[in-house]
C-alpha cells in the first residue's frame, strides 16, 4: 500500500514541471507577439505621416488665399480713407486743382515749376528723369490741390527747362479764373510746335 501511494505521489511531482513547461511555450492571451510588434511600429507611424501630409496641403493654400484677400481688403481701406480725408481738408464749394501733362521732347525738357496764386507762391516742383518719362507717355501729373474762396484769381505757370538748340529755357503762362462754389481744376498742358520750332503752353480750365 505504502508502494503504491509512492509511486502516484513520484508520478504528480513528474507531471507538474512538464505542465508547467507546456504553458509556458503557449501565447497568453492579449499579448503581442515579437514579430507582430515589429509590423505593427513600422506601419502605424507611416500612416500618421501620409495623413499629415494630406491635412497640410489645403491649410497652407487656404492661407495664401486669406493674406490676399487681407492685402485687397487693406489697399480698398486705404483708398477710402484717402478720399474720405481729401474730402474734409478740401471741401467741395472751396476745392481747387492744378494738373500738368506733356505733349513735347524734341523742343522743350522740364527741369521744375512754380506755381503762384494771386502772387503768391504755393508750389515748387523739381523733376526727374522717370516723371518726364511718364509725362511724354501720356500721363497727367497733379501739382496742387488746395482751397480757394469764390471770386476772381490769377494763376501763373512758370516752366524752366533747356528749349531749342540746348539752351536755358524759361517761360510763364498765367490765366485768371472765376472760382464758383463747385470743385475747380486748372490744366496747364506744354507741347512742340514744330512750326514755329519752339515749345507751346496753354492752359484751360474744367469743372
Amino acid at each position: 500500500m505504502k508502494t503504491i501511494s509512492l509511486i502516484i505521489l513520484l508520478l504528480f511531482s513528474l507531471g507538474a514541471p512538464l505542465a508547467a513547461q507546456e504553458n509556458k511555450d503557449e501565447p497568453i492571451e492579449g499579448e503581442l507577439i515579437e514579430g507582430e510588434l515589429t509590423f505593427t511600429q513600422q506601419d502605424t507611424p507611416a500612416g500618421n505621416d501620409e495623413e499629415s501630409l494630406d491635412d497640410g496641403s489645403p491649410e497652407e493654400g487656404s492661407l495664401d488665399a486669406d493674406i490676399e484677400a487681407l492685402k485687397k481688403e487693406v489697399l480698398s481701406l486705404n483708398r477710402d480713407l484717402f478720399i474720405l480725408e481729401e474730402d474734409l481738408l478740401f471741401p467741395s464749394n472751396t476745392q481747387f486743382s492744378i494738373f500738368l501733362s506733356m505733349d513735347a521732347g524734341a523742343l522743350f525738357s522740364l527741369d521744375s515749376v512754380q506755381l503762384k496764386v494771386d502772387n503768391e507762391n504755393i508750389a515748387n516742383h523739381l523733376y526727374t528723369e522717370r516723371e518726364l518719362a511718364a509725362l511724354k507717355r501720356g500721363g497727367v501729373q497733379r501739382l496742387y490741390i488746395g482751397n480757394l474762396p469764390a471770386g476772381e484769381h490769377e494763376i501763373i505757370a512758370i516752366f524752366t527747362g533747356i528749349g531749342p538748340k540746348g539752351r536755358d529755357y524759361r517761360r510763364g503762362e498765367s490765366i485768371v479764373i472765376e472760382k464758383t462754389t463747385e470743385p475747380q481744376f486748372v490744366e496747364f498742358t506744354i507741347a512742340d510746335d514744330s512750326g514755329k520750332e519752339q515749345p507751346q503752353f496753354d492752359v484751360r480750365v474744367w469743372e
